[in-house]
């Protein structure tokens, strides 16, 4: 039953995600907002609240290690959609079209991640009432840095190109937009409580839960919905929902806190767990300098960029593995 109930929650979620890549690259043509605008703010913030969701009901059964491990693992998975995007898509070699345009949201997940994981080893005991005052740094610094992005959003063209009179309107497609996150409220929890269930039957760590399973299931929005914008040929949507997703991650790990009453919520997870954090950052570094370098190798039918980060995410579940994280 248990099966059944994680395969049909699963093809929901997927369906619904295709739903809101559809909306989304509408609003931006309505809104003639751009593709990586719409993609690191509406679309990441709305992919995301599975994560959250599965934090905030992960605190609830006081387990913070399984939160912290959703939030990190989902950061490191979003990496390794970005490398397969370019198995999936080789003649159109999205990362070199739109490396220069998001090379700043990705250095403001890293910046955050930094924050994240310093905060976790430092372990500097204060507070404002319950909430910690390093995941309020956090959610600062992601406000100002969501003010930057506004701040250096692309020109709009100087002539207006005409849309297709069968694109929907705006009304329409924020109202099923709107309606697609809905659906995701509502069938998040399902799916992340299925999965659970069968994580439990195996005898695994709920911590190494987190950063695999469970941060895979989660990340299922932002795969379908980064595939399903790539077919439309909205690329800059496409990775712009990958890298606004890391940094939502990192907003929502601060948030988490004020739902964590019995004190600082970075200050309760295990110490280990920056390990996660830091390999994140690693796997976001190397996509961002294999793009900016522009590197011209394949091997076979993989850039040697997407390919070290393919590698890097396996090897650094591996790793984790190994090292017993989360035990």
């Amino acid at each position: 039953m248990v099966w059944l109930q994680f395969m049909l929650s699963a093809a929901a979620l997927v369906y619904t995600a295709i739903k809101l890549a559809e909306y989304g690259d509408v609003i931006a043509v309505r809104t003639r907002l751009s593709g990586m605008f719409i993609g690191t703010l509406l679309i990441a913030g709305a992919t995301s609240l599975p994560e959250l969701l599965s934090a905030i009901n992960a605190i609830r059964h006081g387990v913070p290690d399984l939160a912290a491990g959703s939030m990190f693992g989902s950061s490191m998975f979003n990496m390794f959609v970005l490398a397969l995007l370019d198995l999936i898509y080789q003649n159109a070699r999205i990362l070199r079209r739109v490396a220069m345009s998001h090379a700043l949201t990705a250095s403001l997940g890293n910046l955050l991640a930094g924050i994240a994981v310093f905060a976790i080893l430092a372990n500097i005991d204060g507070k404002i009432g319950w909430v910690g005052l390093d995941s309020v740094a956090i959610m600062l610094v992601y406000a100002g840095g969501i003010r930057l992005l506004q701040g250096n959003r692309p020109p709009a063209p100087a002539e207006e190109e005409m849309i297709d009179e069968g694109v929907p309107t705006l009304r329409r497609a924020a109202a099923g937009f709107a309606l697609a996150v809905l659906v995701l409220l509502f069938v998040t929890p399902i799916l992340v409580r299925s999965a659970a269930q069968i994580a439990e039957s195996t005898g695994i760590s709920s911590g190494f839960i987190g950063i695999t399973l469970l941060a895979m299931v989660t990340s299922l929005p932002e795969l379908v919905t980064t595939i399903a914008a790539a077919r439309l040929g909205a690329y800059d949507l496409a990775i712009g929902n990958l890298f606004g997703s890391n940094i939502f991650n990192m907003f929502a790990l601060g948030l988490t806190d004020f739902f964590y009453l019995p004190g600082r919520f970075l200050g309760a997870i295990d110490p280990q767990f920056a390990l996660a954090g830091l390999l994140g950052l690693l796997l976001t570094g190397m996509g961002l300098i294999g793009n900016l370098a522009r590197v011209e190798r394949r091997l076979v039918f993989v850039e040697l960029d997407a390919a070290l980060i393919l590698l890097g995410y396996l090897g650094s579940m591996w790793f984790l593995f190994v090292r017993g994280i989360g035990v």
